[in-house]
Formats: structure tokens, sequence, C-alpha cells
């Protein structure tokens, strides 16, 4: 059922992974889709095209997400190019691993830059159109490492802790507005990330995880793609776990 159709979606970091997948999975959908990267262009189209083969239009938009230039400045585009955008899926981010004894403020900063303030500046500039349209969908990824830390990440931890009370205040003040606003929290996920990390530490993820395995980024698309759906209207400031039970 194409549930979304006349909307139009915007996914941060869309290139690949799990941004790449919950493209698709809008634009199977039936929403435009709107696609960010800030490093792979050939990547971007490639999601792009994907999505436009789903019988969507598709555009991709360059834009790092912690500039607010720049994040002006596509969100003038894609109002240009697709209509106000209604489903906004705040994906991007980063890592900087080590030991917070080793971590550098730059390491630091850089985390909270993308994790954080990306948000922050994307919802901030696509809000306003938003709540003038009457409908909306702000889906924010956090992470299983938001919930419970993990050693080494304590910047990564930090912002996706943050953007879990981000999605709560949010989902308070948007409700009246016929926004909802909600989080998803993915496990270790199977994507280019995580094919650089070592195997027995993979191996270490598995044996923790009830299910026993490493999740696809196509089952956090899943939920990404029904807390867009009209079906989802009572559900707000809530954090969904894809975690295969790693965290309960």
């Amino acid at each position: 059922m194409k549930t979304l159709k006349g909307k139009v979606a915007l996914v941060t970091g869309g290139s690949r992974g799990i941004g790449r997948a919950i493209c698709l999975a809008l634009a199977e959908a039936g929403a435009d889709v709107a696609v960010n990267y800030s490093h792979s262009p050939d990547a971007a189209e490639e999601t792009a095209a994907q999505c436009a083969a789903l019988g969507v239009r598709s555009q991709i938009y360059k834009a790092d997400v912690s500039s607010e230039q720049d994040v002006q400045e596509m969100a003038g585009k894609i109002l240009a190019d697709l209509g106000t955008v209604q489903v906004l899926v705040n994906n991007a981010g980063i890592t900087r691993d080590k030991s917070f004894l080793k971590m550098t403020r730059g390491m630091w900063d850089e985390v909270l830059a993308i994790n954080l303030t990306g948000p922050f500046l994307v919802t901030h500039a696509l809000l306003g159109p938003m709540v003038e349209s009457g409908w909306g969908r702000i889906i924010n990824l956090s992470s299983v490492v938001g919930q419970e830390g993990n050693f080494g990440q304590a910047n990564y931890a930090a912002t996706k802790g943050g953007v879990i009370s981000f999605t709560m205040t949010l989902a308070r003040e948007l409700a009246r507005k016929n926004i909802t606003v909600n989080a998803i929290a993915p496990g270790f996920i199977e994507t280019d990330m995580t094919k650089a990390v070592p195997d027995a530490v993979k191996d270490q993820v598995r044996a923790i995880t009830p299910v026993g395995r490493l999740g696809m980024p196509e089952e956090v698309a899943a939920a990404a793609a029904f807390l867009a759906s009209p079906q989802a209207a009572y559900i707000t400031g809530q954090v969904i776990a894809v975690n295969g039970g790693m965290y309960m």
C-alpha cells in the first residue's frame, strides 16, 4: 500500500547502509525521497536511482548536517524541487571511538556536531513548513549504545542518549500539531561500518544478543516506514528498539 503517496521525505546520511534502506522503504510506501549525503555522491545517486525505480521522485542533496549554512541551503533546495518535507529521518551519524582517557576534545566535538547538533539544525530548518502543512513524522536514529553505554564510545553514547531526550521533548511540543516524533535504537547492524569490526568482536556481539545474529538494515528501515505511516499516528515520544534483544 502506498500509504505515503504525496508525501516528501528527507533521509540524512541516506547514501548507504541503514540510510539507504530507509530511503527505499519510504519510496516503496510511495514517498518522494530527498537523499542527503556528505561524501559519497555516487552512492547517493545509486540510492536515488533505486528509489526512482519504485515510481517516485528522488534527488540527492549534499550537505554537512553540522553546518547551519549547508542545512539551510539544502532545505531551500528540497522545498523548491520536491515540496514541503513531512517525513524527516535524522539518520546521519559518525563514530570516533577511543577510551575516554585517550579521547581528544576534537573527537568529542566532531561526534557531537554531526550526531546531535545535526538533528537540531535539520529539524529546525524544516519544522516551520511541516507545522504549516498540518502533518508530520520526525524519526531520529539513536542506538542501543545510547541506552546502555559502550566501552570506548563516551562521545557516541552521549549523542545517542541526547537524541532520545531530544525526541521526547519534541514529541511533547509537537503532538497537538499532528506531528509525531519517535526514535529508533538499532543494535549492531550489518553495514559497511560493522564490516570493519574484527570478527572476534562480532562473535562477542552475537553471543550477547538473544537472537544470536547481527541485524539487517532492512529491519531498521521497516520500523522507520511504520513510524512514518498513518497507522502510527498514536505513537509518539517512543524509542523503538531494533536490537535482537540485546537491551530490554
